[in-house]
């Protein structure tokens, strides 16, 4: 009997014999079009932007041509001028995500676990979140001073809810079929939590995480802007009282690069343990 010559193909595993290492290189070289694609549209804006501001003759103090914004980040990069400003950002950031992340994700899984403690609490969390965090800040000031501590605590504010909520929401939607089959099996509360309650619940909690990153990374630069005297949201005030426009767009960009580098990091992270868990 002859065999399908689909079958007989070991390389082949969809219709019309197309080989299964071109099949999955596709999602990449789809990628590579995506990036180049971005890439061209963000050289097209950039050109657009430099054409306009010599063409209108527009001053540098208004909008500074992308070239004056280059020459700007690179000479704060050559000298130095830039580092310990970035440095004191992402330590901020790094403490306030810590900090925030933790105890949202602890606090989450006790409100998850805990209707009563949920019933007791949650109303004066939802309280504290809809009070401004930075008009707090004044006040962090007065307790613990200018510099890193009160920049922590504010950043660790903005990014404790995010964790909280969407750690409590997605520990408490596991399916109740696969809670009995655990009661059945005589599972404790702790195992039922840590062999199905967390694993099921982790995609939720990351995504929980994805928006504490970037909402910590504009806590840490905005509390820059009132209790700080380094940092980029610090630098960001002082190019603004020198009228150096093209100083304020070059660190406009290191903030934006840092989330860039912030969320990337989280979803390596993220991937990672999605992968541990088989679920990715």
């Amino acid at each position: 009997m002859t065999r399908n010559a689909t079958s007989s193909n070991p390389r082949s595993d969809v219709p019309g014999d197309m080989p299964a290492d071109i099949v999955r290189s596709a999602p990449r070289h789809q990628g590579l079009l995506t990036a180049l694609a971005s890439l061209a549209l963000l050289a097209l804006a950039l050109a657009l932007w430099e054409l306009a501001s010599r063409r209108l003759g527009l001053p540098a103090l208004v909008l500074p041509p992308p070239s004056s914004v280059a020459a700007a980040l690179w000479k704060g990069l050559a000298s130095g001028y830039f580092r310990p400003h970035l440095l004191a950002t992402t330590w901020n950031l790094a403490l306030g995500l810590a900090l925030g992340c933790s105890i949202g994700f602890l606090a989450g899984i006790a409100l998850a676990e805990s209707a009563a403690l949920r019933r007791l609490l949650w109303p004066w969390v939802v309280v504290s979140q809809v009070i401004p965090k930075l008009a707090l800040m004044p006040l962090f000031i007065l307790w613990f001073g200018f510099g890193h501590t009160s920049l922590v605590v504010i950043t660790a504010l903005i990014c404790f809810f995010p964790l909280l909520e969407t750690t409590a929401t997605s520990l408490r939607q596991v399916a109740p079929e696969r809670l009995e089959l655990f009661r059945m099996l005589g599972a404790s509360r702790w195992q039922t939590l840590w062999q199905l309650k967390l694993p099921t619940g982790l995609p939720g909690v990351l995504a929980g995480l994805r928006v504490a990153v970037m909402l910590a990374l504009v806590g840490a630069v905005v509390g820059e802007f009132i209790g700080a005297s380094q940092g980029l949201g610090a630098l960001v005030i002082a190019a603004q009282g020198s009228m150096d426009t093209p100083l304020m767009f070059a660190v406009l960009v290191l903030i934006a690069l840092l989330g860039v580098v912030a969320y990337q990091l989280t979803l390596w992270f993220e991937a990672t343990l999605l992968r541990r868990h088989d679920l990715s």
